[in-house]
């Protein structure tokens, strides 16, 4: 995925939605925010969905819904990827930004749940295994190597099969128990399932997700022609095994990858994603009817911007959620919605040590944010986003650096730095070529307030940055960040928490709150 898509992003000039809610029913995009590489099923009267999250911590998010248009989160298929790798863990200057594990595949077979996702920085391929999506437990197996976009099917004959690959897909089948691919059953399905877009190809056809209906197999991948713009291509057989005939489904504003999901009454929609600049790649729902026996995707082949679906009551608390960092008896520590960049160390964060806080200890030595354990983040989202805090900077050690980031590899923050017994106000944007410390400002406060905004309306991508000595009198400090969505992260800006050590280990802050807005003062 990444590898074959580097060119391409770099090709990309769609343009992203323009915000509507003047109406009762659902818009799109779906969810304004960093949902990639989709996977959906449905039991019942209920949807669950996969995505990706790769190097974030816990892995592979699944969300739930009974109307497909209002979301939240219900679990994660994986806690840690791994636990003995130093990319994981952010030791020795080394990280696995971008990488994790991509392009997951939720189904559900004779009263399981069964997620898969491969990881690049494990080399392995992953399946989750459950009864109950919510309280678990999960069943985890892994084998090596990693096969990528990997969908599977698991057959009513008794037999498992997987999708693979970039371009020219492969075929294989899975063990019964699903520990690894049966020797000798690997071999090519479609030779070049990009055909279809023609023949000047700048991305491979990849993302598979293979579906039955109807007795006939669905086989849904993305590709991109030069020149052009990413595609649904669709192949169809009787058999899983083929032979397969495909064809372009879809083509509009860059809006592809994923597959096909109906609703109780019978009606279809496709998923699929937009790459939409710096708030990331976001879903999309597209209605779909059947001709002739093959999929026909949008409204006059176009994705519409209002669905016959109910109106989303917004990402809040289902996607993204403000948090008071109190808790009561049997409150999970931190809800769903936040997420650790790489491997949290445990022992250095708490919300019990100081009742009603949110305690970020220091542990190791770093000069970079890039490299600083324990940013715990949420995602941004659109059209505009803020996000601010409260921080106790009274246990910063000498060389600390705490406070909120807009985080991606061109990052951007507002901190207090600690320097020998003095504090400091300062701004950092790595926007640049280099990253600049824009500003510092003498404090004395042991308490400051920080926030950032997020401004995605027609791929603006601008991020300010504000602090306050007593929460309602905001100042603008340092520079306004352009922010850049970058294969080295593959990810949408996030809203993140920090402190980190440059000098010696042991100092601490205190967040009160973290709050979310979708209106911002700009």
């Amino acid at each position: 995925m990444k590898k074959n898509f580097l060119f391409a992003m770099a090709a990309l000039l769609m343009s992203c939605p323009a915000f509507s809610d003047n109406s009762d029913k659902a818009t799109n995009p779906l969810i304004y925010a960093d949902v990639p590489d989709m996977s959906m099923v449905r039991v019942g009267d209920t949807y669950y969905m996969s995505s990706t999250t790769m190097h974030m911590v816990p892995g592979v998010p699944i969300m739930k819904s009974k109307d497909l248009s209002n979301w939240e989160l219900i679990s994660y298929a994986y806690n840690t990827l791994t636990d003995s790798l130093e990319t994981m863990n952010l030791e020795n200057g080394k990280n696995t930004y971008g990488r994790g594990s991509w392009a997951s595949c939720i189904r559900y077979h004779k009263g399981y749940y069964y997620v898969s996702t491969f990881a690049q920085t494990t080399n392995k391929t992953y399946f989750f295994i459950t009864k109950d999506l919510e309280k678990g437990p999960w069943k985890r197996i892994e084998f090596s190597p990693s096969y990528h976009d990997m969908t599977f099917f698991l057959d009513e004959d008794g037999k498992n099969y997987m999708i693979y690959g970039n371009g020219k897909l492969f075929m294989a089948e899975l063990k019964s128990d699903l520990s690894g691919v049966v020797p000798g059953t690997e071999r090519v399905l479609i030779e070049n399932a990009s055909a279809p877009a023609g023949d000047k190809i700048m991305l491979g056809a990849e993302g598979s997700q293979l579906f039955k209906v109807n007795g006939k197999f669905y086989l849904f991948n993305i590709t991109w022609p030069i020149n052009g713009m990413r595609t649904v291509v669709v192949h169809r057989a009787d058999k899983i095994t083929g032979p397969y005939e495909g064809r372009v489904v879809f083509q509009d504003k860059g809006i592809a990858q994923g597959g096909m999901i109906d609703t109780p009454d019978g009606r279809w929609f496709a998923y699929l994603f937009q790459d939409c600049g710096a708030v990331g790649r976001i879903p999309y729902l597209v209605p779909m009817e059947w001709k002739d026996g093959w999929p026909v995707l949008g409204i006059d082949g176009k994705a519409p911007d209002y669905l016959d679906l109910p109106a989303s009551k917004g990402l809040n608390p289902g996607i993204v959620c403000s948090d008071d960092f109190s808790r009561k008896a049997n409150d999970m520590a931190l809800p769903l919605t936040w997420q650790w960049n790489h491997n949290p160390d445990n022992s250095l964060w708490s919300v019990s040590e100081r009742e009603g806080y949110l305690r970020l200890t220091t542990g190791s030595i770093t000069n970079t944010i890039l490299q600083a354990k324990n940013i715990l983040s949420q995602r941004t989202f659109g059209p505009v986003s803020s996000a601010s805090t409260s921080v106790d900077v009274s246990g910063m050690k000498d060389g600390d650096y705490a406070g909120l980031t807009l985080f991606q590899e061109k990052y951007g923050f507002v901190a207090v730095k600690k320097v020998g017994d003095k504090k400091y106000i300062v701004m950092a944007d790595a926007s640049g070529k280099e990253p600049v410390e824009v500003v510092s400002i003498p404090c004395k406060a042991d308490k400051v307030y920080f926030k950032a905004e997020c401004d995605f309306r027609d791929r603006t991508d601008k991020g300010y940055f504000y602090y306050s000595l007593d929460g309602k009198k905001w100042m603008e400090i340092g520079s306004v960040i352009k922010m850049q969505y970058t294969l080295s992260h593959f990810m949408g800006y996030r809203f993140g928490l920090f402190n980190y050590a440059t000098k010696e280990v042991g100092g601490h802050v205190d967040f009160d709150y973290f709050n979310i807005d979708d209106d911002i003062s700009k």
